[in-house]
C-alpha cells in the first residue's frame, strides 16, 4: 500500500482549482484565450504558493489534446494525464540548485532546438533559477530572447533579486502572494471533508497561521496533525504538536506589564517553558498584540476588524502609545536576539524584563517597587520633583492609627455610607471623600493596587462597599485582583467586607486621577524650570531655535 501525501493528492489541476493567486490565473487565462503567449514566465514567490504547480497547468493548457491551446485544459487527455504523472517527455522539470553550469545550460539549449516528441509545445521548467551561475545565466540570454516557435520557457525562483536584470528583462514576470490564513483554512476544511477526516475549525485556523502564507507547508503540517491525532484534528492536539498554547498568555502579560509585576511575568515564562512552549513564536504573537493595540488607539476606527476588539480597548486605554511602540520593538529585536542567548528561556525571560524596565514610568500605570537599594522605585524618587514625594508620604503613613485612615466627624453622617458600629480592634471604614488616601495605605501592589486606585467609593452598605470603576478599567475587576483587593481591606479593617463593583463613569478624584495631576504639575514645573534657565533662553535668541514639546525630562 502506497500513500501520498496530502500536498501531492491535492495539487490543484486547473486554474479553476488554484487559490489565491487570481491576478495570475486571470493574466494566463486571457493569454492562452486570446492566443497572445509570451514565450518566457518568470514565477516568483516564497515556497509553497503554486510555481510549480501553475507551470505544469500552463503545460496542459498548451498541449491538451482534446481542448487544444485553452485555459481549460479536459485533464483527461493522454497529455493531461502524462504531464499530472510526472512523465510528460515535452515537460522538462529541472533543478537548477543541481545543475548550475554552463555545461547543463548549453545541454538544455541544445535540446530545445528540436521539435516536441508528442506535445505541441516543448516546455521547460526550470526551478530556482537564481542558483544559476553567472555564465550559465549569460548562456541562455539570447535562446531565451528568441527560442523557437515550439518552446515555452517557466522560469520560477524564492529570491528574483539574485536574477540578472537581463534575464528579467526578457521574461514575463508574476509574483504570487503568501495565501491568507483565511483561504488555507478553508482549503485544508475543503479536503479533510473529502477525505473524511474529523476536525476542529480551531485546529485548522492555527495549521493555517503556522503556515505563514505557504498551502503546502499547511498540508504537510496537516499530514503530521492526522497522524499525531489518530485520524482526527483537534485543536488541543494541533498545539500539543506544535508546541504552542492558547493566546490568552499574551493578554496575561500585557496585564502584568501594566501593573509593572515581575513576578508574574516571570511565572509567565517559567510557565511557557515547561509547557514546551515556541518561545520564538510565543514572541512573536506578543508582537501582533501590540500592533493590534497600536492600531486601536491610532486607528480606532479598523479596530472593529481586529480580533477580540473588546479585549484591546481596555490595554489600548491603559498603555501609552510610545509604551506600544517600545514594547513591539523589543519583542521584535528580543525575537531576533534569541538565538544569541546562552539559551531561549533565559532570551524569553530577558526579553520580558527588557518590556518591563524600559516601559516609560511618566506616562500611566505605577512603576513596580524595587526591594535592591537604588532600584526602579529610588531611582523614580530621585528624579520626580515634590509632588511624588507627597505623594509617597501620602501612601506611607507614619503609623497604622494615623487620622488619614479615620473619617472626619463632619462625613460621619454621610447619606452615603450605612456603616454598622465597629467592634474593638476594628477601624472604622474610610468615608467617600478619604478613599483615595486610604487606598494609597494599603498594602496593595500590581494590578490589584491598579484596581483599587482606579475606583471611586460609592457607598458602603454594612459589609458591602460599593465601588464605580470606569469602562475601561473593566477587566481589572476579574476574580483574582477583586480577591486581593478585598483581603488588603479586611486585614486593614480588621472586619469582613464584600466587595460590588458598578461600572460607569467615575469621578475625578481617584487616587489614579490625583496621581496624573501631580505628574502633570510636576512636568509643567520642570518644563518651566528649563524655559526659564538663562542658558536656555540664549539658545533660543541666538540659534533661532524652539522646545520641541514634552521632550523635558528631570535628571
Amino acid at each position: 500500500m502506497t500513500y501520498q501525501v496530502l500536498a501531492r493528492k491535492w495539487r490543484p489541476k486547473t486554474f479553476a482549482e488554484l487559490s489565491g493567486q487570481e491576478h495570475v490565473v486571470q493574466a494566463l487565462t486571457n493569454a492562452l484565450e486570446r492566443g497572445r503567449l509570451h514565450h518566457a514566465y518568470l514565477l516568483t514567490g516564497t515556497r509553497g504558493v503554486g510555481k510549480t504547480t501553475i507551470a505544469r497547468i500552463l503545460a496542459k493548457s498548451l498541449n491538451c489534446l482534446t481542448n487544444g491551446v485553452t485555459a481549460t485544459p479536459c485533464g483527461t487527455c493522454a497529455a493531461c494525464v502524462d504531464i499530472d504523472a510526472g512523465r510528460f517527455v515535452d515537460l522538462l522539470e529541472l533543478d537548477a540548485a543541481s545543475n548550475t553550469g554552463i555545461d547543463n545550460m548549453r545541454e538544455i539549449l541544445d535540446n530545445a532546438r528540436y521539435a516536441p516528441t508528442v506535445g505541441r509545445y516543448k516546455v521547460y521548467l526550470i526551478d530556482e533559477v537564481h542558483m544559476l551561475s553567472k555564465a550559465a545565466f549569460n548562456s541562455m540570454l539570447k535562446t531565451l530572447e528568441e527560442p523557437p516557435e515550439h518552446v515555452k520557457f517557466v522560469l520560477a525562483t524564492t529570491d528574483p533579486q539574485k536574477i540578472p536584470v537581463t534575464v528579467l528583462s526578457r521574461c514575463l514576470q508574476f509574483n504570487l502572494k503568501l495565501l491568507p490564513a483565511s483561504l488555507i483554512s478553508a482549503r485544508l476544511a475543503e479536503i479533510l471533508r473529502a477525505e473524511s477526516v474529523p476536525y476542529d475549525d480551531a485546529a485548522l485556523a492555527l495549521i493555517a497561521r503556522t503556515a505563514h502564507g505557504s498551502m503546502r507547508d499547511a498540508l504537510s503540517v496537516l499530514d503530521q496533525a492526522i497522524a499525531y491525532g489518530a485520524g482526527e484534528v483537534r485543536e488541543g492536539v494541533v498545539r500539543t504538536m506544535l508546541g504552542t498554547v492558547d493566546a490568552e498568555y499574551a493578554y496575561r502579560i500585557a496585564d502584568a506589564l501594566i501593573a509593572h509585576d515581575g513576578p508574574a511575568l516571570l511565572a509567565e515564562a517559567r510557565a511557557l517553558t515547561e509547557r514546551g512552549v515556541s518561545l520564538p513564536a510565543a514572541l512573536e504573537d506578543l508582537a501582533s498584540l501590540f500592533h493590534r493595540i497600536a492600531i486601536a488607539q491610532t486607528v480606532p476606527d479598523a479596530a472593529d476588524a481586529l480580533a477580540d476588539p473588546a479585549r484591546l480597548e481596555p490595554l489600548a486605554a491603559a498603555l501609552a502609545p510610545d509604551a506600544v511602540q517600545l514594547a513591539y520593538q523589543i519583542c521584535v529585536q528580543g525575537r531576533a536576539d534569541l538565538a544569541l542567548a546562552p539559551d531561549e528561556p533565559t532570551g524569553f525571560s530577558m526579553t520580558l524584563l527588557r518590556l518591563l524596565a524600559f516601559e516609560p514610568v511618566t506616562e500611566q500605570g505605577h512603576p513596580a517597587k524595587s526591594a535592591a537599594p537604588g532600584g526602579r522605585e529610588a531611582a523614580r524618587r530621585s528624579a520626580s520633583p515634590e509632588p511624588s514625594v507627597e505623594r509617597k508620604a501620602a501612601r506611607r503613613p507614619a503609623a497604622p492609627e494615623t487620622p488619614v485612615l479615620a473619617p472626619a466627624s463632619s462625613e460621619r453622617e454621610t447619606p452615603a455610607r450605612d456603616v454598622a458600629a465597629a467592634s474593638p480592634g476594628e477601624k472604622a471604614p474610610p468615608a467617600p471623600a478619604e478613599w483615595p488616601a486610604f487606598v494609597a495605605g494599603m498594602s496593595l501592589s500590581g494590578i490589584a493596587l491598579q484596581l483599587a486606585a482606579q475606583t471611586e467609593l460609592k457607598t458602603i452598605a454594612g459589609t458591602e462597599f460599593v465601588l464605580a470603576v470606569p469602562e475601561s478599567a473593566r477587566h481589572l475587576t476579574d476574580k483574582p485582583y477583586a480577591d486581593k483587593l478585598k483581603a488588603a481591606l479586611e486585614q486593614t479593617l480588621g472586619r469582613r467586607v464584600r466587595l460590588r463593583f458598578e461600572i460607569g463613569q467615575v469621578a475625578d478624584t481617584t487616587l489614579a486621577a490625583q496621581e496624573r495631576r501631580e505628574r502633570e504639575a510636576a512636568r509643567a514645573s520642570t518644563e518651566a524650570a528649563f524655559r526659564d534657565d538663562p542658558f536656555v533662553q540664549d539658545v533660543l535668541s541666538r540659534f533661532d531655535a524652539r522646545i520641541k514639546p514634552n521632550s523635558i525630562k528631570p535628571v
